[in-house]
């Protein structure tokens, strides 16, 4: 009866696998057992350059969490993914982005919020929607260039952009309208909403006020509105009419 011959060649790579999984758990239980030597925070800036929340701010609101200033903490006791979580509750932050590298420093990366408008109410409230519609309060840091909005505004809650009627919802969607034109965006610099629940434009030029009334048939009074300062009306003109009126259909109404 022959024997089953002996494979060196399994056995040798069997041996490396498992050579392979020591030094793995090996270096894994040496890394947990080292100490965070530093913390790098990179806060990354809005387009315009801004920081709505700076490093300092992101690393106090660690210290607050969790109590100590991290550096010399065992890396088995950091718990990131918690960091991540406690950071994107802040106002300011959208996404919170924490690692170790090589040389044991934690680094946490901060994506900021996108204020779109900021809103002046008739409550006093003040504070900023973001491009999701989220509310932020206004920053300490600076205060971002963005189109403010004031007047008879429905009181902000976190569902207003699921209801069938609400100002603040049409306040939103008209400012997402004007900042994807080009020529609006750089030319209307405040929204007004009077207490008869009309919109209002206040441009950057000139002195008069932009009577949009309700928001419905937005498009075509906008493109009213940018034939009439383009085409209809010569530069010295801009100061001339104190209303420009968008209610009527098809028409483009002043008063001086």
């Amino acid at each position: 009866m022959s024997l089953p011959r002996f494979r060196y060649d399994r056995f040798a790579w069997v041996a490396f696998l498992l050579l392979v999984a020591v030094i793995l758990f090996s270096a894994i239980g040496k890394k947990k057992n080292s100490f965070a030597d530093g913390v790098e925070v990179v806060v990354t800036p809005l387009e315009s350059g801004d920081k709505l929340i700076s490093e300092r701010d992101v690393r106090q609101a660690l210290l607050r969490s969790f109590g100590n200033t991290l550096e010399g903490t065992e890396l088995a006791l950091l718990e990131v993914e918690r960091m991540e979580r406690v950071l994107e509750e802040d106002p300011f932050i959208l996404d919170a982005e924490a690692y170790v590298d090589q040389h044991n420093v934690l680094h946490m990366s901060i994506t900021q919020r996108e204020p779109l408008v900021r809103v002046l109410d008739n409550t006093g409230g003040n504070y900023y929607l973001d491009r999701n519609g989220v509310k932020m309060p206004a920053s300490k840091n600076f205060a971002a260039r963005v189109l403010v909005a004031t007047g008879n505004l429905a009181p902000y809650t976190p569902e207003f952009l699921k209801k069938r009627k609400s100002s603040l919802k049409d306040l939103f969607n008209l400012t997402q309208t004007l900042l994807k034109d080009e020529f609006l965006a750089s030319f209307i610099q405040q929204v007004h909403v009077n207490n008869a629940g009309d919109f209002i434009l206040v441009p950057l030029i000139g002195d008069q006020k932009i009577v949009l009334g309700s928001t419905r048939k937005l498009d075509d009074k906008l493109k009213r509105l940018k034939i009439f300062y383009q085409e209809g009306m010569p530069y010295e003109g801009w100061r001339k009419y104190e209303t420009i009126n968008l209610k009527y259909n098809g028409q483009v109404v002043c008063k001086r």
